[in-house]
């Protein structure tokens, strides 16, 4: 079984957020399982690594391109080079131009590279044009929707020229959505299996609610038995307390104090409990809800916020660092996010919606404890004996759910009840790739 996962992102090469995580991690462990694993991403101007030029040629209707690639553990990494990804970052305001180019592009450089899959497995927008001409071809695929929100939309007019569909799919029953194209509308439709990366989201997205106008679309995919939700892994090894080299390594309560200490003084906090939380600063994450609490929050913990997104939010946050008890840094500082997963005793996740999430995973591995909306795949991930839980998207319910967790601190055996039981919940990949491995077998029929 070949799969050849494609993503707009990859880590370590490559990465913004959890996209990039996954596919650093899922397909190692499905190499290990069985399968041939290739990633397919683009070939970033910053890119982290130097890929060997293996292939260059230009595909009609694309141009010149060129493919390197770098292999660790087990799996092939291709990565993509075209004109349109020769600046700086991931990611910029002409996106559903450059990754239709890489859309058009992926399955001709796959075939002269004779790496064509038995299933393709594409991932959020950036992939859902490559699963359109997948089924083109007659190939099978799945398409994983890391994040509903973000669908890679661009009025049909200007766009349909750089798709290189055919007018049938151009249509409302393929990549038409309000007048524009919509490429994770394209993988939603044209995809033989559907996933999300947890069951409750798969379930959310079905309703107005969640389901960001294509609630219709996921209805239909659920009535036809094209729609489940598989949770999230977490790369264990490289979050592992006892190991980890960026922190002083333990394995239970007791050695997580001096971790907490470390980062008491790190910080020049005073003795009240932290509260941490590592995070994009957007509106889906909750962080204006958490900015909303401060004032709340500061009376019993020092809250220690790590992240970036938003430039209000940012401004704000960066404001209310000037408190005594609000410590903010700003960007993605890996050192400091692990020592804030080890060093806080609880950890902050007032999303208001969160496809599955592997902050809350990690910081139950280092023995934090989350105080988490009930929502996505905080629900699959969070047991109500561990965490602490809140319905409603309000400064008010993610207050006294840390007022909660501030309570039970003040009872050491039942506080370290919980964290033994966070420390031994197991997130590992091995069983979400088992289950992408069986769904592919299906997916492919009896041949594969």
């Amino acid at each position: 079984m070949r799969v050849v996962h494609v993503a707009s992102e990859v880590f370590p090469f490559s990465r913004s957020g959890g996209l990039g995580d996954v596919l650093g991690a899922l397909p190692p462990v499905q190499a290990r399982q069985g399968a041939e694993a290739v990633v397919l991403s683009p070939w970033y101007a910053d890119l982290a690594g130097a890929p060997d030029e293996v292939w260059r040629g230009v595909v009609p209707g694309v141009g010149p391109v060129r493919v390197g690639r770098l292999t660790q553990d087990g799996v092939q990494f291709l990565f993509l080079d075209l004109e349109e990804f020769g600046r700086p970052g991931l990611y910029h305001d002409d996106d559903v131009w450059r990754f239709s180019q890489f859309g058009r592009a992926a399955l001709p450089v796959l075939r002269a590279l004779d790496l064509m899959p038995d299933v393709l497995h594409g991932h959020d927008w950036q992939a859902g044009l490559v699963v359109a001409h997948a089924r083109l071809l007659g190939l099978r695929s799945v398409f994983t929707v890391h994040n509903l929100q973000y669908q890679g939309r661009w009025n049909l007019p200007e766009a349909a020229a750089w798709l290189g569909l055919p007018g049938g799919m151009l249509g409302v029953e393929g990549v038409e959505y309000h007048g524009d194209v919509n490429l994770m509308k394209a993988g939603l439709v044209f995809a033989d299996h559907v996933t999300t990366v947890s069951p409750q989201y798969a379930q959310e997205i079905t309703t107005a609610q969640y389901g960001e106008g294509l609630d219709g679309v996921m209805v239909r995919l659920t009535v036809e038995g094209r729609l489940s939700g598989i949770l999230n892994g977490l790369d264990q090894d490289r979050w592992d307390p006892r190991t980890d080299p960026d922190i002083p390594t333990y394995a239970d309560l007791k050695g997580k104090a001096a971790a907490t200490a470390a980062l008491r003084a790190e910080l020049g906090l005073d003795g009240a409990p932290m509260l941490g939380t590592v995070s994009r600063l957007a509106g889906q994450k909750g962080m204006d809800l958490l900015l909303e609490a401060l004032p709340d929050l500061t009376q019993d913990w020092n809250v220690v916020v790590l992240g970036g997104g938003d430039p209000l939010l940012t401004a704000a946050f960066r404001g209310w660092a000037q408190h005594p008890r609000v410590t903010f840094a700003e960007g993605l500082q890996e050192g400091l996010a692990h020592r804030i997963y080890a060093g806080a005793q609880a950890f902050a996740m007032p999303s208001r919606f969160e496809p599955c999430g592997l902050s809350q995973m990690i910081a139950m591995r280092y023995g934090t404890l989350p105080v988490v909306r009930e929502t996505g795949g905080l629900v699959d991930t969070v047991p109500h004996d561990v965490g602490f839980r809140f319905s409603e998207a309000t400064p008010e319910a993610l207050t006294g759910a840390a007022a909660q967790a501030r309570a039970a601190l003040n009872d050491p055996a039942g506080w370290a009840a919980r964290v033994e039981r966070a420390m031994n919940l197991e997130f590992s990949w091995a069983g979400p790739a088992a289950q992408y491995l069986d769904l592919y077998r299906r997916v492919a029929g009896p041949a594969a």
